[in-house]
This record gives C-alpha cells, sequence and structure tokens, in this order.
C-alpha cells in the first residue's frame, strides 16, 4: 500500500450540498423528479423524459418498447468496442447482438460495414459517443431510416455535448444518459430517456409504469455509498480505496442481469443543480483536455476537438505491451491513467455462444492499445506536469494524430473525431 497523492481515473462533481438536498426531497416525498423531468425537456429541447435506475436500466426500457413494436426484429447491432452494459441490456431483452467494427480515430462505426450489417431482422442501431467523441448520428439516422430501423443514440458518457447546434442524446430517434459514478452529472447510479417520438414514448410510457421506485433500504444502501465516495474520491485519500483488490476498481463487468428501477425522489434531489455542474464539470474537462495536449504536443487533426468534454482523453499506445508498461508507471506514481473495456464485444466470456464465428480486428486492436487519461474537476496543475513527464518519459511524439520520430516512440496516434455538420 503506498500512501501518495493518488488520482481517481474518473470523478464527477458531487458535494456535501448536493447529498443535503437530495436527503431533503427524499423527506418532503415527492416532486423532485417530476421538477427533473420538465428541467431536462426544456434544457435538451425534448418532448419526453423518462428517470430510472442506471443507463443500461434506460436502455433496456428503449429496447423493449422497439421490441413490442417490431416484434418480428431480433437483431441490435452495437459498437464492437463499447461498455460492457450494452450487450448487457441487449442480452437481459432477449435480443441477438450484432457487434459492427469501428474506425480506431473515432470510435464510431465502420460504416462500409454497419451498411453490410443491417436487414430485415434489425430492430435498432445503437450508437454512441465514447468518452464524449461525437460519432455521425446523422449518417447512422439516413442510412438506417431507409430500411425503416430506429436509431439508439448512447450518450451516456456525452451529456452537455454539442455538434452543429444539436445536444448529443437528441439527435437519434430516441437517446439514453447514465449518471452513474465518473459521468458528466452523477447522482450515484441512474438515467434519462430522452425522445421526440410520440409513437416510441408512448410504449415507454407503459414500461414505465410497470416498474417500481428504490425500497428504502435501497435508498439508505445508496446513500451510504455516496457518503463514502464524496470523502474517499479525494486525491490525498484515494490511495485507500484503490489499494483495496477486493473493491475491483476499474474492472469491467458485464452483468447477466440488473434491477430496473425509476430514479428515487432522493436521486432526483441530488441532481437539483445538475445544469450548473454539468456545464462547470464540462468547461473543466475541456479545459484539462486542451493543457495536457498542449504540454505533451499531442496535436490532434481536427480544427474542433477543443470543443470536446472529453470524458477520459483517449490515445492509442503503439502495442499492448507499450499501452502496460505506461499503465503500470501511472500506477506507481498515482497518476490515475487507465485501460478501459479489456476486450471487443464479440470476445465477451458471457457472449461467446452467440459471438462464435464473429471478429472485429479494429476494436480489438484498440481494447489492446488504448490508455485514458484523466479530465475532471480534481486535476491539479502539478496533475498534469505529472501526467506529461510519464509520457515525455516514454518518448512520445505526436503530430497530426498519427506518431512520428525515433523508432522509441510508443503512439500510434491519438483518438480524436472531426465531423462535417451534414444533416
Amino acid at each position: 500500500m503506498k500512501i501518495q497523492r493518488t488520482l481517481p481515473p474518473t470523478a464527477t462533481l458531487l458535494s456535501w450540498d448536493d447529498l443535503w438536498d437530495g436527503m431533503r426531497a427524499w423527506v418532503a416525498g415527492g416532486g423532485a423528479l417530476k421538477q427533473r423531468e420538465k428541467e431536462f425537456s426544456a434544457y435538451f429541447g425534448v418532448r419526453h423524459v423518462f428517470f430510472v435506475s442506471s443507463g443500461k436500466a434506460a436502455l433496456y426500457l428503449i429496447l423493449r418498447a422497439l421490441q413490442s413494436l417490431n416484434p418480428g426484429r431480433d437483431q441490435v447491432v452495437i459498437p464492437a468496442y463499447t461498455c460492457f452494459s450494452v450487450p448487457s441490456a441487449v442480452v437481459k431483452t432477449g435480443l441477438r447482438v450484432i457487434p459492427c467494427d469501428i474506425d480506431p480515430d473515432t470510435f464510431d462505426f465502420d460504416h462500409a460495414q454497419l451498411q453490410r450489417l443491417i436487414g430485415p431482422r434489425t430492430l435498432c442501431v445503437v450508437a454512441g459517443h465514447l468518452f464524449g467523441i461525437p460519432s455521425d448520428i446523422s449518417g447512422v439516422k439516413r442510412l438506417c431510416h431507409s430500411h425503416g430501423i430506429a436509431v439508439i443514440e448512447d450518450a451516456a458518457q456525452a451529456m452537455g455535448g454539442v455538434v452543429c447546434d444539436s445536444q448529443l442524446g437528441t439527435i437519434g430517434d430516441v437517446g439514453f444518459y447514465s449518471f452513474g459514478r465518473g459521468k458528466n452529472i452523477t447522482c450515484g447510479t441512474g438515467g434519462g430517456i430522452l425522445t421526440n417520438s410520440e409513437t416510441i414514448a408512448a410504449v415507454i410510457g407503459k414500461e414505465y409504469e410497470r416498474i417500481s421506485s428504490p425500497t428504502t433500504m435501497e435508498n439508505v444502501s445508496e446513500c451510504l455509498k455516496l457518503l463514502i465516495q464524496v470523502i474517499l474520491i479525494r486525491p490525498s485519500l484515494y490511495w485507500i480505496p484503490s489499494a483495496l483488490p477486493f473493491l475491483k476498481l476499474g474492472e469491467t463487468v458485464f452483468y447477466k442481469d440488473f434491477p430496473v428501477h425509476r430514479l428515487s425522489e432522493y436521486k432526483a434531489g441530488i441532481l437539483k443543480q445538475w445544469r450548473q455542474r454539468l456545464e462547470r464539470s464540462n468547461r473543466i474537462r475541456k479545459e484539462n483536455a486542451f493543457a495536457i495536449c498542449e504540454m505533451a504536443k499531442i496535436k490532434p487533426t481536427m480544427k474542433s476537438w477543443e470543443s470536446i468534454s472529453f470524458l477520459r482523453l483517449p490515445l492509442l499506445m503503439r502495442d499492448k505491451e507499450m499501452r502496460n508498461k505506461l499503465f503500470r508507471a501511472s500506477q506507481d506514481t498515482g497518476a490515475g491513467l487507465s485501460r478501459m473495456y479489456p476486450v471487443p464485444v464479440n470476445e465477451i466470456a458471457e457472449m461467446e455462444a452467440q459471438m462464435e464465428g464473429m471478429n472485429c480486428p479494429v476494436a480489438k486492436s484498440v481494447a489492446d492499445r488504448l490508455i485514458n487519461i484523466p479530465t475532471h474537476w480534481l486535476l491539479l496543475q502539478s496533475d498534469r506536469e505529472r501526467i506529461c513527464a510519464l509520457l515525455s518519459h516514454s518518448s512520445l511524439s505526436v503530430e497530426r494524430g498519427r506518431c512520428h520520430g525515433d523508432k522509441s516512440a510508443h503512439f500510434d496516434g491519438g483518438a480524436f473525431v472531426s465531423r462535417n455538420c451534414q444533416q
């Protein structure tokens, strides 16, 4: 156990005042949830909002609704490199996961392969904005709508992001956010569904009526977890949980099952100042990403990358060995660098039977080589310098998103996005 300032890989603004707002809403017994729905509807410009217990619960309800609207279709196309919660929700719904390989620079779909994968059994396509990097939702919609296929926008990591004057999460037929720990805003766990489709909203509304609110004991448990989180997330104390292997921090889990509830009044109360927290959090993430890129002399190709609120700043290393070496150095110094999803969707052990014969080489390469730099509000100037020292120590030299220079350079490139405003 090494006692030192240790950065968490990701962290979200949450104060004692926010927890107090949650307690007051809980004691009051009603009103906070409806108020948050109205605020989200107005801020994001959508007609229908539903709050549930997690981002994967939100996706599950959406899939249930689309399944009832299209009973003859049973396939869901998702990016081959994405959060394990996405295929988990598909499996819980009883549908079949179809992974599509990705573009390594943007984590968006390989659009040529996507066109080949969709067909008469395709229920929907789940398009995401991994790490807050916008994907081409409009292009996916044009393709899918020509085949009568719905587009679900996974904005779990991109709340507050904007592309071509449209809020991420509102461009697809239906979208969802996550309020989990480490997301753009948090209330511990939670999720939101947004849509302007009257047809989809009507069916989701029926599903929503069937689910219950959390029990008192579940609320008490969440309250205690959040109290501990607020205390131990601080870099001066984070070395404690990071040194306890049984907590399995940073481990990616495929959930075979998970609870689906409405968001509690307690958590809706915690989100009372959500707009201020969201805007502040995203501004800080932009500033930290820009500062680290400047200090490490990483020069992305796109003109608008400074406007992206990177949930984490993703970089592709030359190979898996170099990635792991940098990760171990970060662990030794408490710099907060992290690996993400360990395998592509087609290699998740729990899904082995239905993934037989599927191959997604680009997603596999990304899973092996990707490392992420923290961008959250707890970073100090000294932390940015410590991170950049790690990168420079590895003889890194990146220009125009690609590695150049001597043979000791370890980057293959940075994963950044550039999008044209084509609707």
